[in-house]
């Protein structure tokens, strides 16, 4: 039977990270394979800190402040942007300085704005300047492209999304009409490009976005060839959650004189409580987690398995046990993916199963709490991961089964 004190926040024993199997950690083609490394379960357990006692960042500059055009300015105010988050604040100035920028801030700190305000007002000065960003999912594609549009407004600037699971012929033609930002993931641009339906030579910026994510993802091929074919006279901008030795080698190929711009305050989120939940042998791990869903205060729930497969079937076995629960994974077609995403963020679902895919980058509001009901392949897998809950000045829990 699961009791209260399965669930555990504070002292227990150090426990080994069982090995995994070595199927992809995520919905897509990735590389990456389970390696059987030990994370010290420890790790999954934090207490949140009270945002009273969080020391409070006070912004140099408000919007308004900014040196870039008024119609934009003004879009930024009908999203009802007034003050910058840190990395908006610091990250703002060096990029409208045409400065190559690393931004390092934790996740759900606003760093699509921090990017996008800045190259908006760079396509205002020059017509003819041309944008292209880099993501790791079709999602974050989907998702930066929606923020775009809202920045954008009624100003006369375009934007083409390019990903996998769509028709590409749809995106050629979109690709032969006017636009100034091209926003897509590394397989999908490589392909356009070698086809000839993209000229890397006519873009002046490139934004690489969730750039760790795109190496685990074994993109980083796809994103050598990319940068081999852009112009040598190019503003190069790469955005991360977090850094690694691979990401500093990137950093130094690919970027000249950088500003870091870095706004990280720990590993995790402070306003994050995360605690493990020890299932013993006579427990159902299916069990564990409807009983955990049925509590009043799991309103909106992010769960994480490893497979497809398995996420699959632990949403259709958590429908039939009469909880609205959607499923997102790598085998599900474009349409299907949106509608689950949709469904989850409009409250019409309370349960999100994911693979890895929803991990990064996503902007999914109000997730009261993430469950890892598998462990993920990596500790920066966790940080991610548990980052779909608590963003911004939210409280969020994070729950991570551990057998």
């Amino acid at each position: 039977m699961f009791k209260k004190d399965n669930v555990r926040s504070s002292r227990f024993g150090r426990a080994p990270f069982r090995r995994q199997s070595s199927r992809p950690a995520n919905g897509h083609n990735s590389r990456r394979r389970f390696t059987g490394q030990s994370i010290d379960v420890s790790r999954f357990v934090c207490q949140a800190e009270p945002r009273v006692e969080a020391e409070v960042y006070k912004a140099k500059h408000q919007f308004s402040d900014f040196p870039i055009a008024e119609e934009l300015k003004k879009n930024i105010k009908n999203k009802g942007y007034l003050t910058p988050t840190p990395i908006q604040d610091q990250a703002i100035l060096p990029i409208l300085d045409k400065s190559d920028v690393v931004g390092l801030a934790n996740t759900g700190t606003g760093k699509t704005a921090a990017f996008l305000i800045p190259l908006l007002d760079k396509v205002l000065n020059n017509s003819q300047e041309k944008v292209l960003i880099i993501v790791p999912t079709r999602e974050l594609a989907l998702q930066i492209n929606d923020e775009f549009i809202k920045f954008r407004g009624e100003l006369k600037i375009f934007s083409v999304c390019c990903f996998g699971g769509s028709a590409i012929g749809q995106q050629i033609a979109g690709l032969r009409r006017q636009h100034n930002f091209i926003i897509g993931t590394p397989g999908r641009l490589k392909d356009l490009i070698e086809r000839r339906a993209i000229n890397l030579k006519s873009f002046g910026t490139i934004v690489l976005d969730e750039a760790d994510r795109m190496l685990d993802m074994g993109f980083i091929k796809d994103m050598r060839f990319i940068m081999s074919g852009m112009a040598d006279q190019r503003q190069t901008l790469l955005f991360s959650a977090t850094i690694s030795r691979e990401i500093e080698v990137l950093i130094k190929e690919f970027l000249s004189q950088p500003i870091t711009v870095s706004v990280k305050t720990g590993t995790t989120s402070r306003n994050i409580d995360q605690s493990i939940v020890r299932i013993s042998r006579s427990d159902d791990k299916v069990d564990v987690l409807h009983k955990l869903l049925c509590q009043p205060d799991f309103e909106k729930v992010l769960v994480f398995g490893r497979t497809k497969f398995g996420v699959e079937r632990l949403s259709e076995v958590l429908k039939k046990r009469g909880i609205k629960t959607e499923a997102i994974h790598g085998n599900k077609n474009q349409n299907h993916r949106q509608r689950a995403l949709k469904n989850f963020k409009d409250n019409r679902s309370q349960v999100l199963v994911a693979t890895d895919v929803a991990a990064r980058g996503l902007d999914i509001p109000n997730v009261s709490h993430v469950v890892n009901y598998d462990l993920p392949a990596t500790y920066d897998d966790y940080v991610h991961r548990i980052g779909r809950t608590g963003r911004g000045a939210e409280m969020g829990r994070a729950l991570t089964f551990v057998e």
